[in-house]
């Protein structure tokens, strides 16, 4: 038996029994423990990182630190929305590479471009992508693993032909643009911002909206998902056109941050981006989950690889702490599921 959200529909006109709705109750509390978890282990981590070195909580650090988890937040939001329908979007750092091309592209054809447009576009091709993704998962009902391992290459390939070998550097984009990269707002990047713009407006359509919350019955159990009359192909197809919308946003801010471009922008990202959204506690299997973890996830992953540096680690223990925690949150969601399993079937038990 898989877990729920809280969040998820109620396809029956009279509303849930009493023991599905303390079942609702008990998942929330434990996501919420699951996402404390996260806080605290990243908190644990930060404290003893500065204790051994003070400047790691410098004002500098923290900043860097900001920006270094911001397009990984960012991408991680999309993700989750994709995994929760238990499917996977693994062609997103060839969108963000695509994009980020593309913005810079655009501002060498035209250097007074505002850059709200910019954003708009590159945010829209991000959609495209998605667009192609969900139709050929949603339509033709080819799996989300097989579609996306095919369109990380073809995307790549796109990128690598408009290209040509060919790299924009920061001299060549608008000084406007670029400091964006950089300002900060109180103290807090604007990049950052952004990523909290996506995550606050992402989880209140996950949580307010009837759509939002149809993603979750569509993760915990397709089929019954749709015998209850919830478009499950509409939905799906949006979740990916939302994750493609997010890396083509994310490729722009990538492109504001670091100004130099070239093809191989966000190579290899997408394993980092499903590895923050598991240990963010979304459930690989669907159905549970929510962005405020995967991008807490993001956050750790980002923490981690600039802590063990500080530390004297050797790197190869940043990859092992990684594979580590996925294990332990899959493990630790495995348990989460059979103390829900058991405590329903109690509940069942006392109603009945």
């Amino acid at each position: 038996m898989t877990t729920t959200d809280v969040r998820r529909a109620d396809p029956t006109p009279g509303g849930s029994p009493p023991q599905a709705g303390a079942g609702a109750r008990a998942a929330h509390r434990l996501f919420v423990v699951r996402e404390l978890g996260i806080a605290l282990a990243l908190a644990l981590l930060v404290a003893g990182t500065a204790l051994t070195n003070p400047r790691f909580l410098s004002a500098q650090s923290v900043k860097d630190l900001l920006l270094g988890s911001t397009i990984l937040a960012i991408l991680a939001v999309g993700q989750a929305i994709v995994i929760i329908t238990r499917n996977v979007d693994l062609s997103v750092g060839s969108i963000l590479g695509l994009s980020a091309f593309a913005t810079g592209t655009l501002f060498l054809a035209a250097p007074g471009l505002p850059i709200p447009l910019a954003i708009g576009v590159g945010t829209a091709l991000g959609a495209v992508c998605g667009a192609v993704n969900g139709a050929l998962i949603a339509a033709a009902r080819v799996p989300a693993l097989v579609v996306t391992l095919g369109t990380l290459y073809v995307f790549r390939g796109i990128d690598y032909t408009w290209a040509t070998g060919r790299q924009i550097n920061a001299a060549d984009m608008p000084a406007g643009f670029l400091r964006m990269g950089t300002a900060t707002v109180l103290g807090v990047p604007v990049l950052t911002l952004f990523a909290v713009v996506v995550l606050v407006v992402a989880g209140y359509a996950l949580h307010s909206y009837r759509s939002g919350r149809e993603l979750y019955a569509i993760g915990s159990d397709p089929d019954a998902a749709r015998l209850s009359g919830i478009p499950v192909g509409r939905r799906v197809f949006a979740a990916f056109v939302v994750s493609g919308a997010l890396a083509g946003l994310a490729g722009v801010l990538y492109a504001a941050r670091f100004g130099t471009l070239d093809a191989n922008a966000g190579l290899g990202s997408e394993l980092n981006v499903v590895a923050a959204v598991v240990v963010g506690g979304v459930a690989i299997f669907g159905g549970s989950g929510s962005v405020y973890g995967a991008a807490l996830g993001a956050v750790l992953l980002t923490a981690i690889g600039s802590a063990l540096p500080v530390l004297g680690i050797n790197p190869f223990w940043q990859r092992a702490a990684v594979g580590a925690l996925i294990l332990a949150a899959i493990g630790l969601d495995r348990a989460l599921a059979v103390r829900m399993a058991h405590r329903l079937q109690g509940g069942k038990a006392r109603g009945a």
